[in-house]
């Protein structure tokens, strides 16, 4: 695989940079796109080449792409409450976005594409675990933007050949998450107020659980997913630790006085059936929650 380039959009967020460092370091030529909206050019390894374009223009999606074995398409506007406030600019970047990078990887002739899908599709169901198979029920804009995506790389499997393969990620928490913002995510908000000695907040009573998994094993999925022979025909696949905690273990775990204000529009549990990407991919989780929030701590230097 020495040399092969790659393609990684959203390179320079928090995934997509943990993700470009795992293939720089399994000698891919890894070539980042970002458009700096979400993402930061300092996330991005050195090693990597990168550009600053948007994945709304179709022409600079063709011209990243040529020569391109894979492409992993992360590039989003990710935030749930985002969507429901800009509900325009989000399915632009998540819905058209996404069907200009299908389109440039077809015309590539790129070996296939792993599309960052979202548990945000599953909504509230009435049985835990969310497995696959499941009925998509989603309660944002942003869920349902994750289920078009899925439903386009299913269709250009199908019709246009492409092959692609779906990972639907839960709560994904790790080293360069983003902390700050008023949509960041509740690892990264809890920390950041507890570092800066302030109250942590929890939206509604915080029995509200979650099924947090490492940005390590995400990458280390998305790296399986495009070696593997087994996937390729659009399928769907759940990446999730397979273990959920409340917002407020989560937040005691964190440490640091807590207040509870008003509640938002959120389903109010996940938690992965994570079989199947044992079954295709033969993939596990293998950094712990307890584990990834104590390496966590130590980078934002809090003390137990």
């Amino acid at each position: 695989m020495k040399n092969e380039k790659v393609v990684v959009t959203g390179g320079a967020g928090f995934i997509g940079s943990n993700l470009t460092e795992a293939l720089l370091e399994k000698g891919y030529e890894v070539h980042a796109i970002d458009n700096l909206v979400g993402g930061k050019r300092e996330n991005v390894d050195p090693r990597a080449h990168f550009y600053e374009k948007d994945i709304r223009n179709l022409e600079d999606m063709k011209e990243a792409m040529e020569g391109a074995k894979y492409v992993f398409h992360l590039a989003a506007l990710p935030r749930v409450q985002f969507s429901i406030e800009h509900p325009i600019e989000t399915n632009d970047v998540n819905v058209n976005g996404t069907l200009n990078v299908l389109k440039a990887a077809h015309d590539a002739g790129v070996s296939k594409v792993i599309f960052s899908a979202s548990s945000a599709a599953y909504g509230d169901q009435d049985v835990m675990p969310l497995h696959e198979e499941m009925p998509v029920n989603p309660k944002s804009p942003y869920g349902l933007h994750k289920c078009i995506g899925e439903m386009y790389c299913k269709l250009w499997s199908d019709v246009y050949g492409l092959p692609t393969v779906s990972l639907r990620y839960f709560n994904v928490f790790g080293p360069k998450l983003d902390p700050n913002g008023a949509y960041a995510l509740a690892v990264g908000l809890f920390l950041r107020l507890r570092k800066e000695g302030k109250p942590i907040t929890i939206t509604g009573d915080g029995t509200q659980t979650r099924d947090m998994t490492h940005v390590r094993d995400v990458v280390r999925a998305n790296i399986l997913a495009a070696e593997s022979e087994t996937v390729g025909k659009g399928e769907i696949i759940n990446i999730g630790s397979g273990k959920n905690h409340t917002i407020n273990h989560l937040a005691k775990t964190i440490g640091g006085p807590v207040e509870h204000i008003a509640p938002r529009l959120e389903p109010h549990d996940t938690l992965a059936d994570n079989s199947l990407a044992k079954q295709l991919l033969g993939w596990e989780p293998e950094v712990s929650f307890e584990e990834g929030i104590a390496e966590l701590k130590k980078i934002f230097g809090i003390a137990d």
